[in-house]
């Protein structure tokens, strides 16, 4: 009598067959997805990107502008010179 119980439940034992597979394929990607979210939270934590943000403030000063100018080759060093005295 048990054996024809085995056959009526598709001979898997309950367990649903073939649904079992993606389960297991599901649990891996939901695993990945954690950890891919993790790492991508190191990172941008790691990253200057968001430098300003942790300041309090969203802007560059002007000082921070014009040593970019500077650096560029924008404008030379007696420009750069003047224009931070006018700033402090």
């Amino acid at each position: 009598m048990m054996g024809n119980f085995g056959q009526m439940m598709g001979g898997y034992g309950g367990y649903g067959g073939g649904f079992f597979g993606f389960g297991f394929i599901f649990m891996i990607l939901f695993w990945a997805l954690i950890i891919l979210a993790i790492i991508t939270l190191v990172k941008w934590t790691a990253s200057d990107s968001h430098k300003y943000y942790h300041k309090g403030t969203t802007e560059k000063t002007a000082l921070d502008i014009l040593r970019e100018r500077y650096a560029k080759g924008e404008i030379n060093k007696n420009e750069f010179e003047e224009k931070k005295k006018d700033l402090e």
